[in-house]
């Protein structure tokens, strides 16, 4: 697998220092063509999607400036900076997503999101992808479908499965599902549009009008007449890079708000610019959840996380639960939080992501159509994965087994979901 690694690199015009596999960390220097502002980054097995601005010296001082002043208060005492950043986040967002819990990682917020559903819907069942990574804790222990999470103990009640509408690997796909620069090397029939080609519309597709039919069956089967709601992340993380047909999730939505069911964004992984395109990960989907759950690049590597939902949501939790958070929305957390959008705002990230993220995914898709080990190159501003298969000319690829593995780590999907100041 270094030599698949090497051809990486060869793709973005880098070299390695180091000839170790990338289970420890190794540095890349830009050598080829590409322009000043492609800094410099340093992968790592671990804290890939922690620091959308990396070690940027404002939000440090920001930390270091708190620290000395007030660095601790519960969100029961109010504090100036926890309704600063309040506002700052919510004037992302889109109405009627304006009231922020502030918590402290992306488990906590999912597993408020799930009471927040179940509160408002007086409803039990809640339905996730599989392949979905949702948190583990033993409440979203049951939204999370990664065998690895899953144990012989009791968790996560209430929470169904339904299967993940993956165009490369899943039963239908083709070469126009995407929301990408790259598509798949699946072909369909699917009827262009008016405004077909890159980014454009088409009249139908096929693939996601299967996989519509195996989420009914799933609404039909599966769960009661009644749910309390769905969580998706907008491109799904763990499972790897996994992208869903263009207008899956929008109808998706529809038939969960007929069941009664309020619809989850789950932005751990896609949000704050990460897309390019967009904001918001879901927004890449022309959606409107009723709450959305942030965590990971919202505080750069410091522990902070955030539910949104709406004034009606909110009030209903209020009807069974005094909600309060010891650690959550504190001095500390909410200045580093300001900190890091204003660094995203003020470096224009969101708008290199997607520039940086176009050109790599785009190198990458070459180095698909040379090598036959390279199966897929999907994801959209720099939230990359690359699939290594046995055969790519098989119409659901057969996936490398664990001798022909020489990174264990890695697995046989390499994600690149870079700083966004990349």
């Amino acid at each position: 697998m270094i030599g698949a690694w090497r051809h990486l690199l060869r793709a973005l015009h880098l070299k390695t220092l180091s000839l170790w596999t990338p289970k420890t960390c190794f540095s890349l220097n830009v050598m080829g063509p590409l322009p000043e502002h492609y800094l410099t980054p340093t992968f790592s097995e671990k804290g890939l999607e922690l620091h959308p601005v990396s070690h940027t010296r404002k939000v440090n001082a920001a930390a270091q400036r708190q620290l000395g002043l007030l660095w601790h208060t519960s969100s029961v005492f109010f504090h100036p900076l926890i309704h600063e950043y309040a506002e700052k986040l919510s004037a992302l967002l889109p109405e009627p997503l304006k009231v922020v819990f502030l918590v402290n990682s992306g488990s906590e917020a999912n597993d408020l999101a799930m009471l927040m559903a179940r509160a408002h819907s007086d409803s039990t069942d809640i339905i996730s992808f599989r392949g979905a990574y949702h948190g583990c804790s033993p409440y979203t222990l049951g939204l999370t479908n990664v065998g690895i999470y899953k144990m012989d103990l009791p968790h996560g009640m209430g929470c169904q499965p339904t299967m993940c509408p993956d165009i490369f690997r899943g039963p239908w796909g083709g070469s126009h599902c995407r929301d990408s620069p790259v598509q798949t090397i699946r072909k369909c029939s699917c009827a262009p549009g008016p405004t077909e080609g890159e980014g454009g519309t088409w009249d139908c597709c096929q693939a996601k009008d299967q996989y519509i039919e195996q989420f009914k069956d799933t609404l039909s089967t599966s769960v009661a007449k009644s749910i309390a709601g769905f969580f998706a992340e907008p491109i799904q993380g763990v499972n790897g890079v996994v992208q869903y047909p263009k207008g899956f999730l929008k109808e998706a939505f529809e038939l969960v708000r007929e069941r009664g069911g309020v619809c989850i964004a789950d932005e751990v992984q896609t949000g704050f610019g990460r897309l390019g395109s967009h904001f918001w990960g879901f927004q890449t989907h022309d959606v409107l959840p009723d709450i959305v759950t942030m965590a990971k690049g919202i505080g750069n590597g410091f522990p902070m996380a955030a539910v949104v939902t709406t004034p009606e949501i909110a009030k209903s939790l209020t009807k069974h639960l005094l909600h309060f958070n010891t650690f959550g929305g504190n001095p500390m957390a909410c200045a580093i939080g300001s900190a890091v959008l204003e660094v995203i705002k003020e470096e224009n990230l969101q708008e290199n992501s997607q520039e940086v993220g176009t050109y790599m995914l785009l190198k990458l898709a070459k180095l698909r159509d040379e090598f036959e080990i390279v199966g897929d190159v999907r994801g959209k501003g720099l939230m990359i994965g690359i699939e290594m298969v046995k055969d790519k000319n098989l119409l659901r690829c057969t996936r490398l087994s664990p001798s022909e593995k020489d990174v264990k780590a890695c697995g046989d999907i390499l994600p690149l979901n870079q700083t966004l100041n990349w």
